[in-house]
């Protein structure tokens, strides 16, 4: 079987080697959920002002 090469941007390669780093993807992922929290809270007072 034959590798092929790919060319690929340095920003690909860039987030490749952080993702590689523990404790990147952990901070990633609490980012993400405190993003997703606040708009569960936006939502949920929009909807209590509603009525």
């Amino acid at each position: 079987m034959t590798k092929k090469i790919v060319a690929e941007s340095p920003k690909i390669r860039e987030l490749r080697e952080k993702i590689k780093d523990h404790g990147y993807v952990q901070d990633a992922i609490q980012r993400i959920a405190l993003v997703l929290s606040n708009k569960l809270i936006e939502g949920r007072n929009i909807h209590e002002r509603q009525r």
